[in-house]
């Protein structure tokens, strides 16, 4: 059963809110990179108050959180992986953000990267995503796309800087 989320669907539970990312799933066009541009402020929020490393543990949470929204609602509607749900890129994006440097052009750099390898999907993210079921493959699969965001970025820096 394929069907569109409403504003009515994402306040209906907490699950459907999570993974919608707070409604920027409900985006006519393009969801995923709407969830990946969320990165960006909530990144500043939390950067401007924790530490590297208590950032990187909140973002642990927000993905073991993004696994039981996710599940929850990939099932309420009916497509494990729906392409409103886009908690998962918001979660991968600020993992990718704790990594890349301050810089405007390199923030420019990491999240055109990330949607490239996020749309495209080469080798082994197609393979996780078409694998791993439930609420960890969706999330899963981003993660892999955040590493490779972050390679592209190191062996930029190494070649041109």
């Amino acid at each position: 059963m394929i069907i569109r989320p409403t504003a009515r669907f994402l306040f209906a539970h907490p699950a459907h809110f999570l993974a919608l990312g707070f409604g920027t799933g409900l985006a006519p066009v393009a969801p995923g990179t709407v969830g990946t541009l969320l990165g960006f402020p909530i990144y500043s929020l939390l950067a401007d108050r924790l530490a590297p490393v208590e950032l990187l543990a909140v973002i642990a949470g927000m993905f073991a959180l993004g696994i039981w929204a996710c599940s929850k609602t990939g099932t309420d509607l009916g497509i494990a992986d729906h392409s409103a749900m886009n908690w998962d890129e918001v979660v991968a994006f600020l993992l990718i953000l704790v990594i890349t440097p301050p810089d405007w052009a390199w923030q420019a750099f990491a999240f055109f990267a990330f949607r490239f390898f996020d749309v495209v999907k080469p080798a082994p993210i197609r393979y996780f995503d078409r694998t791993l079921k439930g609420g960890f493959g969706v999330m899963f699969d981003d993660i892999v796309a955040a590493f490779y965001t972050l390679l592209a970025m190191a062996i930029v820096k190494q070649l041109f800087f």
